[in-house]
């Protein structure tokens, strides 16, 4: 098995970053959330140009293999194999998961899969996705458009799918006991590290509910 996938597996805390122009101190924020404990980082913004989030992915690279973890990068293949990111994260309405693969030609370059149902969950398996993330488990700003799916679904998920999956959707401190009772071992979070003054300690505090 290749290290990323053994990496993946061994996953519990993947960090999602929301990056915005004139953002300052991300990449001690980034460097913080590793030393509290995060596993995978995902690179995503919808507001950098190309160039910038080539330049800033490089640096979170070096960080997040540092700290023997993983960068992943969100919708676009291009950017990952210019960064040498670890993986890609697809929405829904994004590549497929075989299309991608025919770009990354790298079988070891994991490929994540956002779903939101059961039958989503099924379909990115079969389509060989190496992870999903499923949610909105609840409501949070960052997919306003989206309606939350409850903690059913992560039973369900749970029960029907061999790859690994990350509940996420306003996962935080005062939430993520009722998500790994439902049956979850993975989350994802946005706001619940990076949202917060110290993103070392807000990982710290989300790590060790999975001891």
């Amino acid at each position: 098995m290749h290290w990323r996938k053994k990496r993946l597996i061994g996953s519990r805390l993947y960090a999602i970053t929301d990056i915005r122009e004139g953002d300052k101190g991300l990449v001690k924020q980034v460097e913080g959330a590793f030393r509290g404990g995060v596993d995978i980082l995902q690179l995503r913004s919808k507001h950098l140009s190309d160039r910038k989030l080539i330049q800033l992915g490089r640096k979170l690279k070096r960080i997040a293999h540092k700290h023997g973890g993983l960068l992943i990068v969100n919708d676009r293949c291009d950017l990952a194999l210019l960064i040498g990111a670890d993986g890609v994260h697809l929405g829904q309405d994004d590549l497929t998961v075989r299309e991608a693969r025919r770009i990354l030609r790298d079988k070891t370059i994991l490929i994540g899969r956002s779903t939101h149902s059961l039958r989503e969950a099924l379909c990115a398996e079969k389509d060989g996705a190496d992870y999903i993330g499923t949610g909105p488990i609840f409501g949070t700003p960052t997919k306003p458009d989206y309606k939350p799916v409850g903690l059913g679904l992560i039973g369900k998920v749970k029960r029907a799918v061999r790859i690994p999956f990350f509940a996420i959707g306003g996962v935080d401190e005062t939430t993520i006991n009722k998500v790994l009772k439902a049956g979850a071992s993975r989350v994802a979070v946005v706001r619940a590290i990076f949202g917060k003054p110290s993103a070392e300690r807000a990982a710290q505090g989300l790590k060790k509910r999975f001891l």
